[in-house]
């Protein structure tokens, strides 16, 4: 059942860490990496320092209702050779499952976006899997149309 009171948006802090792992857990199984495939542990441990060095461009907000973290957003700042501001890059984006539907995506878009700003981006973009209708459904609603198809390669 969804709870009741506001939801606020805020930068992660360290005593977050258990909640936000249960989301992070979450969100790495929606895209298939579990058990076998899982992230290992250095790169979990590794992402959460990098949210609380300040020479790493990589932040998290969480969004938190009647005391309980119910979402999560990671994003990264990065230079571009077409502005001389930096580009935001909302990488992932989790909310519970009995959050979806009520807006808290949207406020932790919202919150990168005014992050994003506030840091002197001209843009912020991301992508999600072609199978995710559901989180188009508020990308749609949110941002306008890349225009751009996203490629890539492991090495």
């Amino acid at each position: 059942m969804f709870m009741t009171g506001t939801v606020q948006i805020r930068p992660v802090e360290e005593a977050d860490y258990a909640p936000w792992k249960r989301l992070w857990d979450g969100y790495n199984a929606f895209y298939g990496r579990t058990k076998d495939t899982a992230l290992p542990q250095d790169i979990k441990d590794s992402t959460w320092a990098r949210f609380f060095d300040v020479n790493e461009p990589v932040h998290a907000l969480v969004a938190e209702q009647d005391g309980k973290l119910i979402g999560i957003v990671h994003f990264i700042y990065h230079r571009s050779t077409t502005l001389l501001g930096p580009i935001c890059y909302l990488q992932d984006l989790f909310t519970a499952e009995a959050a979806r539907g009520h807006g808290v995506g949207r406020k932790l878009i919202n919150g990168v976006y005014a992050c994003a700003k506030s840091a002197g981006s001209e843009r912020v973009y991301w992508h999600t899997h072609e199978t995710n209708a559901t989180a188009m459904q508020l990308y749609d609603k949110v941002a306008d149309k890349p225009g751009f198809m996203m490629y890539r390669q492991a090495l």
